[in-house]
């Protein structure tokens, strides 16, 4: 897509300083979002463990008031004293209790934690009101003892056990406090005699909670109590008494005792939960804070920063607008100008107004278009020099490889004393000579086409066994012209490497025809072919050293593959980059090479 030099400088704008500086305030805000998670995790982990003892200490506390209490007199003799079955102590005048009546007020009822105490005797099953409450009524004996919790109880062998509320609402009713039930024994024979059923207020636990919630309300921090099955038992808000934790998360909470912190949701709400065990009935403590509370410090500073940001962002972007746009402008308009200079007009001058940078560079710019035109013409003249020189210089490159293999084959002849074919092969060296020594560049394709004929002859005599040759280059084609010595190095090329080595008898076929407006000529031989890495590794513009098209011959002290790349640089620097040779090879099958001439007639252009 192309884009405008004004647009490429919003571009870099917004991707060097906008996204970057976007980039890291996501980033910075992400890693102190981290850092404040982890610090609030370990202050939680303190907070948590801390209440835990606080919380644990209050069922603690409740367990030796009531070992003292069943081991008291006044217990022992509620349970063994008949008179007092279904009766509610607290209706008794205080005056005229008796003193068992009084040391049991003292130990249990007149704890300021407690709401409500009653007894089932295990014996008559009598159920003993020792400190009543509204509204609730006790479970009959008959059917307590088919309830789970009593076997529970009674496995315990006296320690306490712990129901939390709306854990067994038909036991402990539907208010919401926790209840101590334990075993009281006979002291004399430490038989079971009864179970104590003591409820205890939550003012205790308010008051823990309040505290710590005061000291975390900064966080909004909401505390729960829960058994193992994810039940609230407590809640510090008095919200979600009796419902299940598990309902309000988006993810999953270990409850294994130890101590656990992710960040979730809570009720629809980015939160952080963390949770740790208690001493008591494997109960645990979980503790939920609002992800906005915790981050409302870092959420403001960061709308600071932002608007900060944006006022120097649009700051920056008004510069761009109102003070490069001229800039831009100037510098648009001189690559306007250079675009018509690389289309070759070298005469377009950029008009100059004012005194600034920008003008300076229009005339920095004009002044070196001027000096290129100039340039350029002397390079012309020189280029044209070196061309003529490296044409002179290849074709005297063909020229004593030509003499050499000539004289060597009429050396033979006469050592075997056969003079016609020395005359032969001297009237063919002549005709090749003749054509070598031309200073014309181009020749007409009859030319080239007797001068391979002189050639092929001269190597017929050489190699009388090893190939056969034709030539099929239409009438039509004869008289348009080609660059000299072009057919003869490709055609010695077929006859030296792919005839190498064969039991058979090579053939060559050499022919020309009409594509358009030009001349394609073929040389085509079922010789042994070039393999598939050498041919891929062939190019004429490098001076290598591959065996199949350029290989050192100790015998001729010069290349064997030359005639190749002598002719496809001479086609080159003659007619173009465009024209070249194309070789297409197969081991064993045969090799085909084929150049592209323009089709004219006059000679050189």
């Amino acid at each position: 897509m192309r884009m405008s030099l004004r647009m490429k400088v919003f571009t870099a704008f917004f991707a060097f300083i906008l996204i970057p500086l976007l980039l890291f305030g996501f980033i910075a805000y992400y890693f102190v979002s981290d850092m404040i998670e982890k610090k609030y995790s370990e202050q939680a982990e303190l907070t948590l463990r801390a209440l835990s003892q606080n919380v644990d200490f209050i069922f603690r506390e409740m367990d030796k008031v009531t070992d003292s209490t069943i081991a008291s007199k006044a217990i022992q003799e509620v349970l063994n004293n008949r008179s007092y079955n279904s009766q509610d102590v607290t209706q008794i005048d205080y005056l005229s209790l008796n003193e068992v009546q009084q040391n049991f007020r003292e130990l249990l009822v007149n704890h300021p934690s407690v709401s409500h105490a009653f007894l089932y005797t295990l014996l008559d099953e009598r159920i003993n009101a020792l400190f009543s409450r509204q509204n609730y009524q006790a479970m009959p004996s008959e059917k307590f003892r088919e309830h789970k919790v009593f076997q529970e109880v009674l496995d315990r062998q006296g320690v306490p056990t712990w129901v939390g509320p709306n854990e067994h609402p038909e036991l402990t009713g539907s208010d919401s406090v926790f209840t101590q039930i334990r075993v009281v024994k006979d002291i004399a024979s430490l038989n079971d005699k009864g179970i104590l059923f003591v409820q205890i207020k939550n003012s205790g636990l308010d008051g823990i909670f309040r505290y710590y919630s005061y000291n975390q309300n900064i966080y909004e921090t909401q505390f729960f109590i829960v058994n193992a099955q994810g039940q609230i038992l407590f809640d510090s808000l008095d919200e979600m008494d009796g419902v299940h934790l598990k309902s309000y998360l988006d993810g999953s909470i270990q409850m294994d005792g130890k101590y656990h912190s992710n960040r979730q949701l809570f009720a629809n709400q980015d939160s952080i939960v963390s949770e740790i065990g208690l001493g008591t009935e494997n109960w645990h403590l979980v503790s939920v804070v609002s992800w906005s509370s915790l981050s409302k410090e870092i959420t403001l500073y960061a709308k600071w920063v932002a608007s900060i940001t944006v006022l120097c962002l649009l700051s920056a972007i008004m510069f761009i607008l109102f003070f490069v746009n001229r800039i831009v402008k100037s510098i648009v308009t001189t690559v306007h100008f250079m675009r018509r200079v690389e289309r070759g007009d070298l005469t377009t001058r950029i008009p100059i107004n004012g005194e600034d940078e920008t003008s300076f560079l229009a005339r920095g710019f004009n002044s070196l278009v001027h000096r290129i035109s100039e340039l350029l013409y002397e390079v012309k003249l020189q280029q044209e020099r070196k061309t003529r020189a490296e044409l002179i210089a290849l074709q005297a490159q063909i020229k004593p490889h030509f003499l050499f293999n000539a004289l060597e084959s009429i050396n033979i002849l006469a050592i075997q004393n056969q003079g016609k074919k020395v005359s032969q092969m001297v009237t063919r060296l002549g005709s090749l000579l003749r054509i070598s020594i031309q200073q014309k560049e181009e020749i007409t394709i009859e030319q080239e086409m007797n001068h391979l004929i002189s050639y092929l002859e001269i190597q017929k005599f050489r190699f009388e066994e090893l190939f056969e040759f034709d030539i099929d280059i239409p009438q039509s084609l004869v008289g348009y012209s080609m660059l000299k010595l072009t057919l003869q190095p490709l055609v010695e090329n077929s006859i030296q490497h792919g005839f190498e080595g064969i039991e058979y008898t090579g053939h060559i076929r050499i022919r020309a025809c009409e594509e358009d407006n030009h001349i394609a000529f073929y040389i085509e031989d079922n010789g042994i072919g070039i393999s598939p890495a050498r041919l891929a590794a062939f190019d004429y513009r490098r001076d290598d050293d591959d065996e199949t098209i350029h290989s050192d011959s100790p015998e001729l002290g010069e290349r064997r593959g030359l005639g190749v790349c002598n002719v496809a640089d001479r086609i080159r620097i003659q007619y173009g980059s465009r024209y070249g040779l194309f070789i297409c090879s197969e081991v064993g099958i045969g090799t085909t090479i084929k150049f592209v001439v323009p089709k004219y007639m006059g000679g050189a252009e």
